[in-house]
Formats: C-alpha cells, structure tokens, sequence
C-alpha cells in the first residue's frame, strides 16, 4: 500500500476512536500526578498555574462553541463512522483555520494537563496529540479534496491547517445560535470540568489527604451536572433547543 494511502487509511480508523482520547488522558494522569511533587512550588505559583489551565480550557470551549454554533447541517461533529459533508465551510472560524474542533479539543484538555503541574507530561501530550490529530486531519482532508476538488483546494492555501491566521478571517455565512451550542456542548463542558476535579482529587489524595482544594470543586462539580442533565433533558424531551438546518 503507498503511503499516501496507508496515512488515509489508519487516518479514517483513527477518526472512529478520537472520542476515546479524554479516557486515555485520565489513565495516564494517575501515575503522573503520583509521581509530580509540588510541595516545593510557591503557592502563587500553583495559583498562577492553575489559572492558566482553566484559562486555557476555556479557550477550547470557546472555539468549539463558536465553530459548532456557525456549522451548518450535515458537517463531521460527533459522528464516527465516517467523514460527512454536505458543504464546504469557508467562512467563519474556517475562514482562519481548517480544523478549529480540534484546536478547540487540544486547548481544552492540554488545560487539563496543565494542570497536572507536570511539563514533561504537557509535552508528551502534545506531541501525542499531533501525531495522532495529523492522520485524521490527512484523511478529513483527503475526503474533502476528492468531494469538492479545486474549490477545496483553492481555500486549502489560504486558511492553515492548525495554527489560525486572524487577519484572514471573512464574517460566517451561517449566524451563531447559542441553542445548537447548548444542545451539542453539554457533554464536552461536563468531561472538562470532570477533568479538573479528577486531577484535583488525585493530587489531594496521593500528597497533602485533607481534602481542602476540593470543596469548591465538589460544589462546581455538582452544579455542571444540574446544568448538564437540564440541557440534557431539554433536548431529549421538548422542542426548546431543536432548530431546523442545524445538526
């Protein structure tokens, strides 16, 4: 098999198992955060740290939620089966980059494992991420130049795949609706705030045991969730969030 077609073909496979990343995450945290002793680090600094994991996170929900509140109907979101797209988007978010959910996911959990304080685990991570990002983006865009042909091509050169170029950018031709936001979002806010708390746990547990940095994460925590199984219900049950041409 060439390789151009060996790329494409562990690309697609890979696309059916990209939602099994967070998991894979939290496995390897545990002996990261065991074996990352901060007790030596300035308390600003865990602090500062720490912010800017949050910080970082958020930046990830915020390009998620924008692409996924500028895409129209029949676009790759949450399926895995297989690439899907009925258009081409070119404006918006896509006007200054080609995969801006995957930048978005990257910045969301690379958040997370800052927050581990660990930086040999940020680089891993991180290189890890592009290894495996760079074959499904391969094959996404192998998909799209045979479906759509010169015209993908023609915005292939200007927008860059993963890093944005903001003087490119051109208004979305579809309107933002917060709706489709908090029907398709939910869960993905729900696994980051999971994340922080998780990591939170495991520091308290493996180093200092008396729980304290918990307390405001347990009542974050336990208030995503109401929020979550109220978008949650809200979408399985009413109308509410339902709107046509969106997916």
């Amino acid at each position: 098999m060439a390789l151009i077609h060996s790329l494409e073909a562990s690309g697609n496979k890979l696309f059916k198992y990209r939602g099994q990343i967070p998991v894979i995450l939290f496995v390897f945290a545990v002996p990261v955060i065991y074996f990352t002793d901060i007790s030596t680090l300035d308390i600003e600094f865990k602090r500062g740290i720490g912010m800017f994991a949050v910080f970082c996170s958020a930046i990830g929900q915020f390009i998620r939620a924008y692409t996924i509140g500028t895409t129209p109907k029949g676009t790759s979101g949450r399926n895995t089966e297989k690439q899907v797209a009925e258009t081409l988007n070119s404006t918006g978010i896509y006007s200054v980059v080609r995969h801006p959910l995957y930048l978005g996911n990257y910045f969301m959990w690379i958040g997370i494992v800052i927050y581990t304080f660990n930086f040999w685990f940020f680089l891993t991570v991180s290189l890890a991420y592009w290894i495996y990002y760079e074959r499904i983006m391969f094959a996404e865009e192998r998909f799209l130049e045979r479906k759509f042909g010169s015209v993908y091509l023609d915005w292939s050169l200007k927008a860059p795949a993963f890093v944005p170029a903001f003087s490119q950018f051109i208004k979305s031709a579809v309107p933002f609706s917060l709706k489709t936001v908090l029907r398709r979002e939910y869960s993905g806010f729900l696994a980051t705030v999971i994340g922080f708390v998780f990591v939170t746990f495991l520091r308290e547990f493996f180093h200092s045991q008396n729980y304290s940095d918990t307390i405001f994460t347990s009542y974050f925590l336990a208030i995503s969730c109401v929020i979550v199984l109220l978008l949650r219900s809200l979408k399985h049950y009413t109308k509410f969030l339902h709107e046509e041409e969106r997916s």
